[in-house]
């Protein structure tokens, strides 16, 4: 295919910001990588190109925190667990208590009944009813909330508005990068860069090697006026019944996850993880286009038929629908290691590990870009095979990826190394040290079974 271009004229843009580290994207690994280095020291500017913090968990409405379980090891903790604390202090989060998540009760009817409708289980096992487990279900304006707190306490530089636009690089290391704004160009130096764009944009712009893949695209949205305690014991006082009206749902939706609708922290407003719509990619204008547009035809019908035919639905109305498009994957970083699905449902251990996950562990050698120095990647666009990612790319794993790098950051930058050879048993120490999980003691489960170097 042959696309006519044209010959830009070079550019100049004025350098507003220098920091130790520049962390680019203001989503969950985002928000971790920049208070993580900078409560280990560091200056830190933080880029965001829209007008909130929090990415998909709150622009794109995911909802649930989850994969930070292994059994009944919470197994993501840190920055991810105080923002879901300062979200329960609001009021706008809601996790099991520990007694609800005991083998002796987890499994039962009862546990299934209360928990189940907010999605708060664990659906990697083959049993029926699914344990429930520790995740978290929250409000996205209490993430946006709690995650304005938690950067304005740490003393980050923040700069909102702010798009990316290319990586500044010199003799084969990242110096900072280019963000296109309102007010023009605009240049921000960094001696380490983090890129949490989610789509490796930086790292992309940048020259470091990577893959793409493709996933579903979902236009996420929220309902409101909805009897939760009604549509709950229509459910299961009329399972066939039930059954036939959640199976014309689900026709109408065209892909879905077997719950397509989960309660919320706001009483009455509900929130639908759908539809799934499949070969689109998340980082092409065109298909992004179209999944708004059939994301939107597709609940208008389904909002439809819930008046006319499911209990507890009769009064919903549309609460609003996500302002970011559910991306799931489109890069993935080909790093100095690069994760298998093998890996992932191994639970395989690494010598290097900084992070982890539900049950399986991340490299730091997955973060780290080949080709590229002084930058570091963190999130679901890290070092991985599409297939891998696709069971490692949840919100907690993706914040703890981000603390890991934003304490590598300033371990090299102490250190007067390059970010690459940063000391992995020093990460893993100040990670301890600030209450996260660097997965460096090796949970029973886990294949203990060094990666090739």
């Amino acid at each position: 295919m042959n696309i006519e271009t044209i010959q830009e004229t070079a550019r100049e843009a004025a350098i507003v910001d220098r920091s130790d580290v520049v962390v680019v994207g203001g989503g969950p690994a985002g928000i971790a990588a920049a208070v993580s280095a900078a409560g280990n020291g560091a200056s830190v500017t933080l880029l965001e190109r829209y007008a909130y913090l929090g990415g998909l968990a709150s622009g794109g409405m995911v909802l649930v925190l989850d994969d930070m379980h292994n059994d009944l090891e919470i197994t993501v903790r840190g920055i991810c667990m105080e923002m879901i604390e300062r979200m329960r202090q609001m009021g706008l989060c809601v996790a099991p208590p520990d007694r609800d998540r005991q083998p002796d009760v987890r499994e039962t009817q009862a546990m299934w009944e209360k928990w189940s409708r907010w999605g708060l289980f664990d659906f990697h096992t083959q049993s029926m009813p699914h344990p429930v487990c520790y995740a978290a279900a929250f409000d996205p304006d209490g993430y946006k909330r709690a995650s304005n707190a938690l950067i304005a306490d740490s003393g980050v530089k923040l700069r909102l508005h702010s798009w990316f636009s290319g990586a500044i690089v010199e003799d084969g290391a990242i110096k900072g990068v280019i963000c296109e704004t309102k007010d023009g160009r605009q240049a921000v130096m960094g001696d380490v860069v983090i890129d949490a764009t989610g789509d490796l944009d930086v790292a992309a712009s940048a020259g470091a090697p990577f893959q793409e893949g493709t996933f579903i695209l979902t236009t996420v949205s929220r309902w409101g006026g909805v009897d939760t305690d009604r549509a709950e014991r229509f459910q299961y006082d009329n399972p066939d019944e039930f059954a036939r009206l959640d199976h014309e749902a689900k026709r109408l939706i065209g892909g879905c996850w077997n719950y397509w609708w989960l309660k919320t922290p706001l009483p009455g407003v509900v929130w639908l993880n759908c539809p799934h719509i499949p070969k689109l990619s998340g980082i092409k204008v065109e298909d992004l286009t179209t999944a708004e547009f059939e994301g939107r035809a597709r609940m208008d019908r389904l909002l439809r038929f819930a008046h006319e035919n499911l209990p507890g639905f009769e009064n919903a109305y549309v609460v609003d629908f996500a302002p970011q498009t559910g991306v799931r994957q489109t890069r993935q970083l080909v790093g100095e290691y690069v994760v298998t699905k093998q890996d992932v449902m191994s639970r395989r251990h690494f010598a290097d590990t900084v992070c982890r996950g539900r049950d399986y562990y991340t490299p730091y050698r997955a973060m780290v870009p080949q080709q590229v120095d002084q930058l570091l990647v963190a999130g679901r666009h890290y070092s991985a095979t599409p297939q891998a990612q696709k069971s490692s790319r949840e919100i907690p794993p993706c914040m703890a990826m981000g603390e890991a790098a934003g304490i590598a950051a300033v371990v090299a930058l102490d250190a007067g190394r390059a970010v690459r050879d940063a000391d992995v048993a020093l990460i893993r120490k100040k990670m301890r040290d600030q209450g996260a999980d660097p997965g460096d003691i090796p949970s029973d489960n886990a294949l203990l079974q060094e990666a090739a170097e």
